[in-house]
């Protein structure tokens, strides 16, 4: 990585939310933390998608909000990931809204 650092590269990172694994902000924040002292740049963190076998990694929406909510409280905005889904034929990842003000 110090390579592509040195040459100039911008390097950003795309990682899956996962229940039992990430699903907690401060989980959220040290990763986020550990990549920027690493010189990448948390960038998309995905809502899993809906495949076989993999339902017990799911987070819901509102769990999702929930935790981006919370990690916006522990770590500076420039570390906060973007909340995004894949959704088959977009031509590009859709983000998802945190619902930060009140209705």
């Amino acid at each position: 990585m110090s390579s592509l650092r040195a040459a100039g590269i911008t390097l950003l990172n795309q990682s899956v939310l996962l229940r039992g694994v990430n699903d907690n902000a401060q989980t959220l924040a040290n990763l986020s933390n550990a990549l920027f002292d690493a010189g990448v740049m948390p960038y998309y963190l995905h809502v899993l998608d809906k495949v076989q076998g993999a339902a017990h990694f799911m987070v819901s929406d509102d769990e999702a909000r929930h935790i981006m909510r919370e990690l916006l409280t522990l770590v500076s905005g420039y570390m906060v990931p973007k909340l995004a889904r894949e959704i088959g034929g977009e031509p590009s990842k859709t983000p998802l809204d945190l619902q930060l003000r009140q209705q």
